[in-house]
């Protein structure tokens, strides 16, 4: 949430931050604004609303001359969406300007200490406590000031600094809020994101946490937090430019749901070695694997439920138990750690606010810490004790496709090659198992070919107000995040069930017409499914079945159905959530909306 850009260097400052905070727009924001160093003053200006109105009022950045400058994209916490609360903020001198991302914790007991100074606040912003600070502490040595600032602000914060004594030069710090810094022949960057940058750099570093960055048009220096200049290697980027932009989609959603093959082969391929699962690159060994008695996983959103389904499936195959937990709700539950438990922490990002504190909770009672993450040098990536990467690729949608696929297919590796550890299958089910697994990018792509019939039945439920999904086992986890899917990109209440607990109050709601989009793909609950979809037809309920190709006799029961290739039953998630994906698409679509950027919400939650 909330986006980051500024440049230094030889060109035109203003078009380049435009530039970048629109690679950024998928991360959410309600306003945005920009200020530039014009060679005698910081000149700024601030539009509530989509980038293209800051766009327009600029010139696309023609009216801000300058070759130094800082924008941003907010993402309201502190204060309603408004000129006056939007980034940057300035001083009453004019003389500092600041972006940031994150929460200042303690800006209350602050900003009290600070008008009994005398200084006047304008917005209702956190950030607005930073500048008045830096102008407290600011006498003549931005990194002196910088430093003070970060010794008494608690909370979260990745910045972005103009001073106007020093016009050659952009300042940023960061903790707890993704920064990283770019470089090239033309200037410098900072961005709260690679997209904003790619198409100018490949070279970046990673701002670690209570670190200053000080760029000029030639060169970038890093301090901590005391001031003491440290040393860092920039680190390559190896996307696609390509990979960032639409290639001829309408949405970067449904770009994404198309790559799903390839990121799902991508992921699973280099870890699959002459019949067996080759995990090396996670730096676990054989040993500690076997040494674990118990797993917790802990994520939030689209990865909780990608956990979910890890569940199931590590504890059916590699019979290990298995618990998943909320990572805004983990660690206030006080849990009880043991160090023969290893806790996953998924994100696509790596830099989830409640999955890095659950993170360091974990590893500082002294459990080992895995992440399944997308994003390399991510924090998360950064402070686990293990990574696995998900080579999906760069995902720009708010809502999540390829990112959660690929999430699910590394619980599968994981659930194979402890079960394989485990002796808890036989050899000839671990190599049906591979088999299927390897199919699984094939069988998807046969889905996303029948996409006209989802659209034909979504078609025909734009102006629908409530719908219910329900499933049993593997495939009520499939429902949680069909369901959230829909709910984050048409806006229409849904909810998932788990199928057994209709009888338990939920199907006091089932009227004439309600939709029911049941999921039946599990062969050893199909009976049981069936009987709860004969229960909420009874009751006046419109049912949509999502089964398996061998499963035709659902044409009796269902109103409409929609079939999947056959698999393995661990991996049916897998094939399951492309129809209903496409069906959340084509419901946005059609009512009208942004696909990409759904209201309120943001690709990555950076606060808690």
């Amino acid at each position: 949430m909330c986006g980051i850009a500024g440049y230094i260097g030889k060109k035109q400052a203003a078009p380049i931050i435009l530039d970048g905070l629109s690679r950024l727009e998928y991360r959410g924001y309600d306003s945005a604004g920009i200020a530039v160093f014009d060679g005698e003053k910081i000149r700024m200006q601030k539009a509530t609303g989509r980038l293209r109105i800051l766009e327009e009022m600029t010139q696309h950045g023609a009216t801000l001359p300058g070759v130094a400058g800082i924008g941003h994209t907010r993402w309201a916490t502190h204060g309603s969406p408004s000129d006056v609360n939007a980034h940057p903020h300035m001083n009453e001198e004019n003389s500092i300007a600041v972006v940031h991302n994150g929460i200042i914790e303690n800006y209350a007991q602050l900003k009290q200490k600070l008008q009994q100074k005398g200084y006047k606040f304008a917005s209702e912003t956190d950030t607005e406590v930073l500048v008045h600070m830096l102008t407290e502490y600011y006498h003549g040595d931005p990194l002196e000031a910088i430093e003070k600032v970060m010794h008494r602000v608690e909370g979260s914060y990745a910045l972005g600094i103009l001073f106007l004594d020093h016009p050659h030069h952009i300042y940023a710090a960061r903790k707890d809020s993704p920064l990283i810094i770019g470089e090239s022949g033309e200037g410098r960057f900072i961005a709260s994101d690679v997209p904003a940058i790619l198409q100018y750099t490949r070279s970046v570093y990673y701002m670690e946490n209570e670190e200053i960055a000080c760029l000029s048009h030639a060169h970038t220096r890093f301090f901590n937090v005391d001031g003491e200049a440290i040393q860092k290697d920039p680190v390559t980027i190896d996307w696609d430019i390509h990979a960032a932009e639409k290639g001829g989609f309408e949405y970067f959603m449904l770009k994404e749901i198309y790559e799903q093959p390839r990121a799902i082969r991508d992921t699973i391929s280099p870890r699959i070695k002459n019949g067996a699962i080759d995990l090396s690159e996670i730096q676990i060994s054989d040993d500690e694997w076997k040494a674990f008695r118990k797993i917790t996983i802990v994520a939030c959103g689209s990865a909780y439920h990608s956990g979910v389904t890890g569940r199931y499936v590590l504890e059916d195959l590699a019979r290990i138990p298995t618990e998943v937990d909320l990572a805004s709700e983990y660690r206030y539950r006080n849990p009880i750690y043991d160090p023969d438990t290893l806790v996953i922490i998924v994100s696509q990002s790596g830099e989830t606010a409640d999955s890095l504190a659950a993170l360091r909770d974990a590893r500082s009672h002294g459990c080992k810490v895995l992440a399944i993450v997308n994003v390399v040098g991510s924090s998360i990536a950064r402070e686990a004790d293990a990574v696995f990467y998900t080579w999906a690729g760069p995902e720009i949608a708010v809502a999540t496709t390829k990112a959660y696929s690929c999430q699910i297919a590394a619980f599968y590796l994981l659930a194979l090659k402890l079960a394989s550890l485990r002796a808890a299958i036989t050899p000839e089910r671990f190599r049906t198992l591979l088999d299927a697994l390897v199919c699984l990018p094939g069988q998807i792509e046969g889905l996303l070919s029948q996409k006209e019939k989802i659209q034909f039945f979504a078609n025909h439920y734009l102006a629908t107000e409530h719908i219910f999904f329900i499933g049993r086992g593997i495939d009520y986890a499939l429902c949680l995040e069909a369901s959230l899917k829909l709910k984050e990109i048409s806006y229409i209440h849904s909810e998932a069930y788990a199928a057994g607990e209709l009888k338990h109050g939920t199907i006091s709601l089932m009227e004439n017409g309600t939709l029911v989009i049941a999921v039946a793909t599990q062969d050893s609950l199909y009976p049981k499914t069936v009987s709860n979809i004969v229960e909420v037809k009874s009751r006046g309920a419109f049912v949509m079945a999502l089964t398996t190709l061998q499963h035709q006799e659902m044409e009796k029961c269902a109103d409409y159905v929609l079939y999947i290739p056959e698999t393995e039953a661990p991996f049916m998630g897998s094939l399951a959530i492309i129809p209903l994906q496409l069906f959340a698409y084509y419901v946005s679509l059609g009512r009208g909306l942004d696909v990409d950027k759904p209201r309120n919400l943001a690709k990555s939650v950076t606060v808690e």
